[in-house]
Order: structure tokens, then sequence, then C-alpha cells
């Protein structure tokens, strides 16, 4: 089974970029299940339900996110009508909406996905660890096929929940930072993984926002309007190969897609 995780989909210009290359993606690459982090997706901040219904259409088959999943009002009520955009499981248990997807993939197998969210230098959420624990006894042991998008700041946590998940998931990768790594690989136990897979969108920027904006905000210490950046676009994403039978990882590669590049 091949899995597509599409790394964080930033403002008007990573939907752009999605738009014109997922279908060949899907087909030439012979993707049987299409995942992207979107919570950066509507302006680099957050994501609407308006703006995940065309991600949807576009040939995506669940949206995971993060820590900017309530910066659209909008989206608390949609996340509980829209079982395949995803926010961090290990909020608490009362927040709208669901950390788990299982869904079958073009091929018919099913799978499960994952999102957690790290608390390093972020928000005091609940331990993304014992959740996995929690999610991963509660899963049908029929579903062997299982993907986990972790959302976290600092890479020793993402690799600290990769060793954690190691032979139990069929990958971890790490998303939030919004720069890839170079660290692709299948860890001892049968697990893919790579640190963070990077952003989907505009690189002539800080993280995806205009640099002249961020500068500044770096030379003064004043707050500053963010503003999506403008320039060179590419698509980072990894290509995940899963033994459908054992739900271990047999491949794992980075694609990039850098059209101006």
């Amino acid at each position: 089974m091949n899995l597509l995780f599409i790394g964080d989909v930033f403002a008007s210009p990573g939907r752009r970029i999605i738009a014109d290359n997922l279908a060949h993606i899907i087909t030439s690459e012979h993707i049987d299940l299409a995942i992207a982090n979107a919570e950066n997706a509507a302006g680099g901040f957050g994501i609407t339900p308006l703006i995940a219904e065309e991600l949807f259409a576009l040939g995506l088959d669940v949206l995971t996110t993060g820590n900017h999943i309530w910066d659209k009002r909008e989206t608390a009520e949609y996340l509980d009508r829209q079982p395949r955009l995803l926010r961090p499981a290990n909020y608490p248990g009362n927040s709208p909406g669901r950390g788990v997807h299982i869904g079958r993939g073009r091929n018919g197998v099913e799978a499960a996905v994952i999102n957690l969210q790290g608390r390093t230098h972020m928000l005091p959420i609940d331990d993304p660890f014992r959740k996995a624990d929690e999610i991963l006894a509660a899963i049908d042991p029929k579903v062997k096929v299982r993907f986990v998008d972790f959302h976290a700041e600092i890479t020793s946590e993402k690799l600290a929940m990769g060793w954690y998940l190691d032979g139990r998931v069929s990958a971890v990768v790490g998303t939030h930072t919004h720069v890839p790594t170079a660290d692709t690989r299948i860890l001892t136990q049968g697990t893919a993984y790579q640190t963070d897979v990077g952003m989907t969108g505009p690189y002539d920027g800080v993280i995806g926002v205009d640099k002249q904006v961020i500068l500044r905000r770096f030379l003064t210490g004043i707050p500053v309007r963010m503003e999506a950046a403008r320039g060179k676009v590419e698509l980072h994403s990894v290509i995940v190969e899963v033994d459908e039978a054992t739900g271990t990882a047999t491949s794992i590669r980075r694609y990039t897609i850098a059209p101006d590049g």
C-alpha cells in the first residue's frame, strides 16, 4: 500500500501547487491514500471548511492539523461534521472533532491516520505518548496500516516518538517547523520515519511568511501582521510503501516538486 503525506500546506501558494500536481502524483506513484497537514492552508493560519472541502475535492483523503486548527472560528463546528479533518488527538476529550480516522484506501485496504501534537515549547495539552498508547489499544488489530503525523516543535521530541512507536505503527512523520529534514529512514522495528516533512508553500520567505515582515519583527521587536511570502513555491512530501499484511514499512522516500528550481 502506497501512502502519500504532504507537509504543512501554507496559504494559497501551497494549495495551488497541490491543485497543479496532486492528480499526477496519485496516478504516477500509484498512491492508495493521500494525506496532508493543512493547518496553515488558510492564509498561513488555520483552515476553513471551504478550503478543507476544496482540498478533499482535489484528491486528498485525510487532512491532519496542529496548534493552528483553532485559528478560524468556523472550523470548530465543522470538525464534528467532517471526520476526515483531524485535530491532534491529545487535546482534551471535550474538544471538537477527533484525532484518528480509519478508512479504506483506493486499494480497498483499511488504514488508520493518527494526529498527535507535541508539548515541548507548545501548549501543555495531554501527553501524546500515552494518548498514542490509548489509541493503538483501541484500534482493531485487523487494521495493520497505521500512519502518525506528530506535529511538534523540537527534533528530540519527534525522534523520541518515532522510537516509542517503532514496530507499532507503519510510519511516524513530523510536521510544524516547515523545514524538511534529511533523516528519512526505516527504524529498526519497521516504522518509517522523518523528523519533519517540510512545508508545501512559498520558500522565498521565513517558514512561509514574507521575509521582510519577519526581519522587521526581529530587528524592532514590534508585532507585525504576518503575510504569506511570494516567489518560489515547493511541494514537500514523503511516499511510504507499507506491507498490507503486517503494517511494516518497506520503504520511505522524499518526494519534492520545486518547479522554479
